[in-house]
């Protein structure tokens, strides 16, 4: 399924008095579940060479981003309240910098065997990174922006797969049109 092939489903977290309510997926099959989700940071270049040069004063921030992210996915059934607690059986947190325009394209990709999805797990992992790079550079640079989170693809469950198309943001090495 293509980006805006999704219907007019119901709003499900509404129960039929219109109160918010946590889902129930008990009927649901248990099935290999998996999404990517993206945020991008955008600073100045000097300050992103910095950062690829290990010159930020608070340490390795690529290191502490992907290790924020990964907690944050493991915890994101606490923080969004109508969320399920998910066992993740895999986080990654990838960096792609494009030095000449300063943006550092942040993909977290997560994986269950679950009755939902882990679509809210991959973006919250992409959001807490990208929080954490800003955190960790915020002495450097006041004005680094962090910017369009989203899903980029999913798959598994009953809806089966769902790509973001054309890619919003594909990787400047792969030699992708944007």
């Amino acid at each position: 399924m293509k980006d805006g092939e999704q219907g007019a489903a119901p709003l499900t977290h509404l129960d039929e008095s219109g109160h918010a309510r946590m889902v129930d997926v008990s009927g649901k099959a248990v099935t290999v579940r998996e999404a990517l989700a993206r945020s991008r940071v955008e600073m100045a270049p000097s300050t992103l060479a910095r950062i690829q040069q290990g010159g930020i004063g608070k340490g390795d921030v690529l290191a502490v981003a992907r290790v924020a992210g990964i907690m944050a996915a493991k915890r994101t059934g606490e923080l969004i309240p109508l969320c399920h607690p998910l066992p993740l059986s895999s986080v990654t947190v990838e960096f792609h910098p494009d030095p000449d325009s300063g943006v550092l394209r942040i993909d977290a990709r997560c994986r269950t065997e679950a009755r939902t999805g882990v679509e809210m797990e991959a973006m919250t992992a992409a959001s807490v990174a990208a929080l954490t790079v800003y955190d960790m550079c915020k002495a450097v640079e006041k004005g680094i922006t962090i910017g369009s989170v989203q899903l980029i693809e999913k798959h598994g469950g009953k809806s089966g797969s769902w790509y973001r198309f054309p890619d919003p943001d594909p990787d400047p090495a792969s030699g992708a049109a944007p």
